[in-house]
């Protein structure tokens, strides 16, 4: 089971009912933060988390409304006694940019370590989360993030009774280990069905509408992508600066096959979001408008 909730949906600059960019995800226990906006720590109090638990933050790119907040939050987890160590990911330059904010931050009763993006696309597992680390297209550096959950394939029971392993070795197997018995070697595979379907986000803001975003995308549970403008008028300006319209989202969920759609980091400029959305379901209906603290529960399909 994947919780998802979107603390800060402001772009550029936070407003009285927006924070600036963030999403939380927990799973198993362990939280990853996606970006850490100016207020961060405020949202996910008001959207009843705490910051402890959180072991991972991706890092979009250095643009202040997306890793401003990260030394208030660090200071935080310090004073509240935090000791396990946290992971940063992010693009190239990574640790001279969190050490710079640190200044402010210098003492930490926890080890940070830093996970440095350096390919165009890369892929890599942290606690259990299978991240994938793909660019886009921004006038910075930047990526998007997709988060999958794998889920393994049944235990073959009778499989199992047929090679005659005792009942001792089968969670062993499970859990992926190779096992002896009575002088050979069993694999996991000997005993496991297919990998069946698992669970997948994508989070993607600050771009132009990328072949890179609707392949890393593809098939999603959810898609969360920023929709900076909406206004007719704005597709010009969003070329101009690297971002997308809400239609352009649009296309890009339905390309990519998605579930859902969530749009957000919207411009401050923009007013009345919810007139834009019939527009925008034309294109790819399981659109929706996010929220400071919309949340969602995704769990494994039935079978």
């Amino acid at each position: 089971m994947l919780d998802v909730c979107l603390l800060g949906t402001a772009g550029m600059m936070p407003l009285p009912n927006r924070w600036l960019t963030s999403c939380l995800f927990r799973f198993n226990g362990e939280g990853l933060l996606v970006d850490c906006g100016e207020g961060t720590q405020v949202a996910l109090r008001e959207a009843g988390f705490s910051p402890n638990p959180i072991s991972i933050i991706c890092i979009t790119h250095y643009h202040a409304d997306h890793i401003s907040g990260l030394p208030g939050l660090l200071l935080s987890m310090g004073n509240s006694d935090r000791v396990e160590p946290i992971t940063i990911v992010g693009p190239k330059g990574l640790e001279k940019v969190v050490n710079s904010l640190r200044v402010i931050a210098p003492e930490l009763p926890f080890e940070i370590k830093f996970h440095e993006i350096t390919e165009a696309d890369e892929r890599f597992e942290l606690l259990g989360y299978h991240i994938h680390a793909f660019r886009v297209n921004h006038n910075v550096l930047c990526y998007g993030y997709t988060i999958d959950i794998p889920r393994k394939g049944r235990f073959d029971v009778e499989a199992a009774k047929s090679l005659g392993l005792p009942v001792t070795l089968w969670n062993p197997l499970q859990k992926g280990k190779t096992v002896e018995h009575e002088g050979k070697t069993y694999t996991p595979e000997m005993v496991m069905g297919d990998a069946r379907k698992g669970i997948k986000v994508t989070y993607c803001t600050d771009t132009r509408p990328t072949k890179s975003l609707v392949e890393a995308a593809a098939n999603s549970d959810l898609l969360i992508c920023e929709g900076m403008y909406a206004e007719e008028d704005k597709l010009a300006k969003a070329k101009q600066n690297k971002h997308m319209t809400f239609y352009e989202a649009a296309q890009v969920a339905k390309d990519a096959n998605v579930n859902e759609l969530w749009l957000t980091h919207f411009s401050p400029s923009m007013t009345g979001h919810k007139r834009y959305m019939k527009a925008v379901c034309d294109i790819f209906p399981q659109a929706k408008l996010g929220e400071d603290g919309k949340f969602l529960e995704l769990d494994f399909a039935e079978e």
